[in-house]
């Protein structure tokens, strides 16, 4: 049988986020065909093995004896590049994205510049960065200028209108972010990203539908059904996703013309190799009411696994259950 470690837990904001994933995913993966090995990392970055709690002393050799490694971490240090740079070092198969595409697709700033490059129409958008009491705005020709807030606030004006919002670039889970209506809003909304990530995102709001499509495949990539995300907060934020009863999810989404849902099932395909994708990620777009536009949103290279997860629950409403995933995951990695 194969040796699976599933790594969850980790020090970013998503800790208890990943917990939840890696449960429906032990609970799920088929013991006659695997031995399961579940570490958990804390929030200061200790591993543990989980069924007996002991500490882990030497990492690498407990990693190296491992035959896959599937890490279910959401965030920094899981889902940008840093852990799967380790299991490249170990020369270790593992589920999911490589360094590069891991590291792309968490900075929302980066895969916004790649979606540019290849065609993808997106929302507008401006991006600063915190520098010690000030702002250092960027263009879109990566000039830079330092300058405080109150004139960082006037140059997003001039360029975007409100309603917008404003991102941690480096963040998930929709950990940091906020909608602004105002200039005042903006300012304060700015700030509160700054806690998150240096580098700060800000968008055009879109008024729309928010639906997501699934990827699965290395080479040769499949996009899932489409699905909808319906919200009765102002946007799906943090407790929109994991505390809000009324936030529901259609699967697939419904009244999508044919011809829309295949065009997102293809700008999905094309986003993910774009960014060297493997192994999974989920899409997220915008579909302009009145007009039928579609405005991608971000990648997520390593999407959420727990019982109630867009992913899987959008493979197994295009015909491939969790437990069928979960092994054709664990294959990709070894290929």
């Amino acid at each position: 049988m194969k040796k699976i470690g599933i790594i969850f837990g980790g020090m970013s904001t998503e800790n208890e986020i990943s917990a939840q994933s890696a449960k429906s995913i032990l609970e799920n993966l088929d013991t006659k065909k695997y031995e399961i090995y579940p570490i958990y990392i804390d929030k200061e970055g200790k591993w543990y093995q989980y069924q007996d709690n002991s500490k882990i002393s030497n990492i690498t050799e407990y990693l190296k004896g491992l035959d896959v490694i599937f890490p279910v971490l959401h965030g920094l240090y899981g889902e940008d590049g840093t852990i799967q740079g380790l299991f490249e070092l170990l020369k270790k198969p593992y589920v999911g994205c490589k360094v590069l595409a891991s590291s792309v697709g968490m900075d929302k700033v980066y895969t916004k510049i790649i979606f540019e490059k290849i065609g993808l129409n997106q929302t507008k958008y401006e991006y600063i960065r915190k520098y010690k009491n000030q702002y250092i705005y960027v263009d879109k020709k990566f000039n830079e200028e330092i300058i405080t807030l109150e004139e960082a606030s006037k140059k997003i004006t001039q360029n975007l209108k409100f309603p917008m919002f404003i991102k941690p670039s480096n963040s998930g889970s929709s950990v940091g972010i906020n909608k602004a209506k105002n200039e005042e809003e903006l300012k304060k909304h700015i700030q509160y990203a700054a806690q998150f990530d240096t580098k700060i995102l800000i968008e055009e709001g879109i008024n729309g539908r928010e639906v997501e499509c699934a990827v699965l495949g290395n080479e040769e990539v499949i996009a899932s059904c489409v699905g909808e995300i319906k919200t009765p907060d102002e946007f799906y934020s943090y407790d929109a996703k994991y505390k809000n009863q009324e936030s529901k999810t259609d699967i697939p989404a419904q009244n999508l013309p044919n011809d829309i849902s295949d065009e997102i099932r293809k700008q999905a395909i094309k986003a993910f190799k774009s960014i060297d994708g493997k192994g999974l990620s989920r899409v997220d777009f915008f579909i302009e009411n009145n007009t039928n536009k579609i405005y991608i949103n971000e990648i997520n290279t390593l999407p959420g696994f727990t019982s109630i997860s867009m992913y899987p629950k959008l493979f197994e409403a295009s015909g491939i259950s969790y437990q069928e995933l979960l092994d054709r995951l664990i294959k990709l990695a070894n290929d």
